[in-house]
């Protein structure tokens, strides 16, 4: 028989939940997403667990994002009910993460992008390791940063959010506690010790203190952010109220930096790149459900599109790295932002 996908165990005072899918990264699927999220009710309602841990099977990886292929071939047959199905329940499961009354600890100790960041930067205390890789890379492949990117991308200091969701820049402890995506930062050699810390709180009605003293306890100082120095700058070059005013912008400073960067936004999809700065831009100004809202209708119109097909093929399925965009304006951004026919996401 196969091994299960995602483990369930209490310990102590704590339920603990593993993603258990280490040779693919721990990439999330609808039916791990199927399984957290009536777990996450039952504990919910469970006295005798006090806090949730969430972590990632294998050294590598918490979870490196969402099943891409498995969306890939829905796009490519036109199954819209599938693509409905797991956006729908992925971000009904990342809202209940927000809202979660008792303590979430996401354990990011590894490669944590897409779905990953969806499972952890929504959770209360999200913790950092050395080993830690923190990244939104979706304009590599055609799409948007979701999984409440909408919301938690324009909150980040700055133009921080807008240079990290169109670029998919990478990011490690340090940047990750700057920009709030982490909250503490542990070395991967005290995570076991930090758990059975965590699995001795067993009073849930005073969990949250108690989780705060722990983590306070484990927490080390990464040393400065990178993103930090370079913030005056980035706040400059994103600034414009176009992603033209931003690529002309890039395109005209002398800083080498900015250059490496215009690069690299120049290998990106420009109709994923055009969605995502509308995206954002219109994210700070909205709550968590009408972002995660927002990010149904767009998930939906922006998989169908040729080049969220394209962007798969290249980097995942044929994996030659040289896709093939449309180009600038052959795609409708007003399109993808308007009803889909498959329905609008609503919370129970």
């Amino acid at each position: 028989m196969s091994e299960p996908t995602v483990l369930f165990e209490p310990r102590g005072g704590a339920g603990v939940i593993t993603l258990n899918r280490p040779k693919a990264l721990n990439a999330l699927t609808l039916d791990q997403i199927r399984q957290i999220d009536p777990a996450l009710q039952r504990w919910a309602a469970d006295p005798s667990v006090a806090t949730v841990v969430i972590e990632g099977a294998g050294e590598k990886a918490f979870c490196a994002g969402g099943d891409i292929r498995a969306l890939y071939d829905a796009a490519s047959a036109g199954d819209i009910a599938f693509l409905a199905d797991f956006y729908r329940e992925e971000y009904r499961l990342n809202r209940r993460i927000k809202t979660y009354a008792k303590p979430y600890v996401a354990l990011i100790d590894g490669i944590t992008m897409g779905g990953g960041v969806g499972l952890s930067v929504h959770g209360r205390y999200r913790v950092a390791t050395e080993r830690t890789l923190f990244a939104m890379p979706e304009t590599g492949i055609g799409f948007f940063p979701d999984v409440g990117g909408t919301f938690f991308l324009p909150r980040c200091p700055g133009k921080i959010g807008l240079y990290l969701g169109l670029t998919g820049a990478r990011l490690k402890a340090a940047d990750m506690l700057y920009t709030g995506i982490a909250t503490h930062h542990v070395p991967s050699s005290a995570i076991e010790d930090l758990k059975a810390a965590l699995a001795d709180i067993t009073d849930a009605a005073d969990a949250d203190l108690q989780v705060q003293a722990v983590l306070a306890r484990f927490h080390q100082d990464p040393g400065p952010a990178p993103l930090a120095a370079k913030r005056t700058l980035i706040d400059r070059l994103f600034a414009g109220d176009s992603l033209d005013a931003v690529l002309s912008a890039l395109e005209a400073d002398p800083d080498p930096w900015a250059a490496e960067t215009l690069k690299t936004i120049r290998t990106k999809s420009p109709y994923a790149l055009a969605v995502t700065f509308r995206q954002l831009r219109d994210g700070a100004g909205l709550d968590f459900d009408q972002a995660m809202a927002l990010e149904f209708t767009l998930g939906l119109h922006v998989a169908a599109a040729p080049d969220f097909r394209e962007g798969v093929r290249a980097v995942i399925v044929d994996k030659d790295n040289a896709p093939q965009w449309q180009p600038p304006g052959a795609l409708s951004v007003d399109e993808a932002f308007g009803p889909h026919p498959a329905g609008t996401l609503t919370f129970e």
